[in-house]
């Protein structure tokens, strides 16, 4: 089993879109939810392109939500990043 760590900057984002997009009272437990599967499986997140190359992706407990990580394999460690929404232009998905 991989460890699962997850980075204060990934806090931060979840801590702003719980605020923002009133998000419910159990939002943390959902993304805590979607991301233990990657102590198991920790490369079934898509690898990303461009600016966030080497960077997974896995989908959050909403659709728009995008929880971005790296996996570091000697280590066998999961670090959790980011927590964006999908629909921002500063998106892991976006092309700008």
């Amino acid at each position: 089993m991989a460890k699962v760590v997850v980075a204060q900057r990934a806090r931060t984002d979840l801590a702003e879109l719980i605020l923002t997009r009133s998000l419910p009272a159990d939002a943390v437990s959902r993304v805590r939810a979607s991301i233990e599967p990657l102590a198991s499986f920790p490369q079934i997140g898509k690898l990303l392109t461009g600016r966030w190359r080497g960077f997974r992706l896995i989908l959050g407990p909403w659709p728009w939500m995008l929880i971005v990580y790296l996996y570091d394999e000697p280590t066998n460690t999961v670090a959790i990043l980011a927590i964006h929404d999908a629909r921002e232009a500063s998106s892991a998905t976006s092309e700008a």
